[in-house]
């Protein structure tokens, strides 16, 4: 056999091993599942290393996309896939009966009422860390709420980030029991614990070299193995995002003993991404965002937002819940949606206070002060544009 033919041959087979190998695709589980299948999906989605290892899917890996757009091919197949992390307190936590809490389903909930009118509809696929980049940019999923920081690599390869809903930062958390340090400099020659594959890992060298303080890297390849090293007491710290070590935190046994440094490492904006080259569904990922966002700023909750509809004489207000004052002509607002679904989507949800207070509010155990997350006109950053 000549050279050209035997590479010719080569990399045939080597296109179909690759193309055998690509059927996998993560977990999903559908909130309408049986009991018994809801009981089995809950113990795989228990931790993120679970999801890592699941079973493949037997469904296509990719959302088929009409020539119409995703938005027409969601309300075509009367289900939107949002992909979510599955296993972090406060965040999105799948239940034992199949159904998934948290503040990042809720948004899922949200994209889902304004566009198929119910915010039930939604089939969750729990990624982890490795899976997110690749769930988007084969369009496996429809959006991607799940603790992914926004970073300029990841915005060109993995698709576009819709606005934030979660100011963040990298922090570092010891046990105050074993390690004394209230800062950065006093975990000189620490040994820090680390997820790999992730902003933390390069964001972490950043600030100690920047800092000038030494350090040993005990790297993991998913969030169980990071955490379970921590509370081994095989490093002097683990590191992650703020939020992140506050939801794992109240899952130890002492929780009081971990302490939180008050050192920000960086800066985490996490929020929704959807799959690049589709900028109609982009916008309408945006303003679902942007609405929760206003909503609040309008004092309009999910039990007044129909009297509020019916009443208000506020041309902003009536504009933003899709109601024509008589004798005015309707507003377009081009998104392919029905006029009144913030309405639907607040009634069914909620606003964006109503989603933070539900899932990490001082009532729940999780309890993340709002801080940056608070609206503009509470010192936060939270800002929609105008709805016109």
């Amino acid at each position: 056999m000549t050279r050209p033919v035997l590479s010719i041959v080569t990399l045939v087979i080597l296109a179909l091993t690759l193309a055998a190998c690509g059927d996998q695709a993560p977990s999903s589980v559908r909130a309408s599942a049986s009991a018994a299948d809801a009981s089995e999906s809950a113990a795989e989605s228990a931790a993120e290393s679970a999801a890592e290892s699941a079973p493949a899917s037997e469904e296509a890996s990719q959302a088929p996309v009409s020539g119409e757009g995703r938005l027409a091919d969601i309300q075509d197949r009367g289900m939107l896939i949002c992909g979510v992390n599955g296993s972090l307190p406060g965040f999105s936590v799948l239940a034992d009966d199949g159904s998934v809490t948290g503040f990042d389903a809720d948004f899922c909930r949200a994209v889902a009422a304004a566009v198929l009118g119910d915010s039930e509809l939604v089939e969750y696929r729990a990624l982890n860390a490795d899976q997110r980049g690749p769930a988007l940019q084969t369009g496996e999923v429809d959006v991607l709420i799940r603790n992914t920081t926004w970073t300029v690599s990841r915005d060109t390869a993995w698709g576009l980030f819709a606005p934030t809903t979660f100011y963040d930062g990298q922090a570092i958390m010891v046990n105050s029991t074993e390690v004394d340090a209230t800062s950065l400099a006093d975990l000189d020659s620490a040994t820090i614990c680390v997820q790999t594959g992730t902003t933390t890992e390069l964001n972490l060298a950043d600030a100690f070299r920047t800092a000038g303080v030494e350090f040993t890297p005990e790297t993991f390849d998913t969030i169980d193995a990071t955490y379970e090293a921590y509370q081994a007491a095989s490093c002097d710290a683990v590191t992650s995002d703020r939020s992140q070590l506050t939801a794992l935190r109240t899952s130890f046994e002492t929780p009081d003993d971990h302490v939180i440094l008050e050192d920000v490492l960086s800066k985490e904006p996490l929020g929704p991404v959807v799959p690049l080259g589709d900028d109609e569904w982009f916008n309408v990922v945006k303003w679902v965002v942007y609405a929760t966002i206003q909503a609040e700023e309008f004092d309009i909750t999910a039990d007044s937002v129909e009297e509020t509809a019916s009443t208000s004489e506020n041309p902003v207000v009536q504009r933003f819940l899709g109601v024509t004052p008589e004798g005015a002509e309707a507003f377009d607002s081009g998104l392919g949606l029905e006029p009144d679904w913030v309405v639907t989507m607040i009634s069914q949800v909620g606003n964006y206070g109503e989603i933070y207070d539900r899932n990490l509010g001082p009532d729940q155990e999780i309890a993340i002060e709002r801080g940056l997350n608070s609206l503009w006109t509470d010192d936060g950053l939270l800002y929609a544009p105008p709805y016109r």
